[in-house]
C-alpha cells in the first residue's frame, strides 16, 4: 500500500486539521484521540510518510525511529502515567483505519487481558 498524503494524520501534521496537542518535537506529534477508549487516550504519530509499523521499522531512518519511541516515553512521563498500554494496528485486517503509522497510549482505568478469551 502506498502512502496517502490526504489521510487525516497527514492533514493534522500539515496543520490543515486542528488537534488537541499534547506533545510535539522533530520526531513526533501527539494529541488526544477524538473518540477515546480510555480516560487517557493519546495518539502518537511520527513525522514522515509511513503507512504502518512494518513500513516504519523497515524504512524510517534510525534516528527517527529512536526519537519517535523516546517521545512516547517522554509523553508518558509528562502525563504522569505509570501504568499504560501501547497499541499499534498493522493493517486493515486487524483494525488499522488510518494508514499512517501511529501508536495509541491508553491509561486511566483498569484494563483486562489484551485479547478476550
Amino acid at each position: 500500500m502506498s502512502y496517502d498524503t490526504n489521510n487525516i494524520f497527514a492533514k493534522i501534521l500539515r496543520g490543515e486539521i486542528p488537534c488537541n496537542k499534547v506533545y510535539e518535537n522533530e520526531f513526533a506529534l501527539a494529541f488526544h484521540d477524538i473518540a477515546p477508549a480510555a480516560p487517557t487516550h493519546i495518539l502518537v504519530i511520527p513525522k514522515g510518510h509511513f503507512v504502518s509499523f512494518s513500513d516504519f521499522v523497515v524504512n524510517a531512518p534510525t534516528p527517527l525511529q529512536q526519537g519517535y519511541f523516546a517521545s512516547i516515553e517522554k509523553i508518558a512521563a509528562q502525563q504522569k502515567l505509570s501504568d499504560y498500554r501501547l497499541i499499534s494496528n498493522n493493517g486493515a485486517g486487524v483494525g488499522q483505519t488510518v494508514h499512517h503509522f501511529h501508536m495509541h497510549i491508553l491509561a486511566g482505568k483498569p484494563m483486562s487481558a489484551l485479547l478476550p478469551n
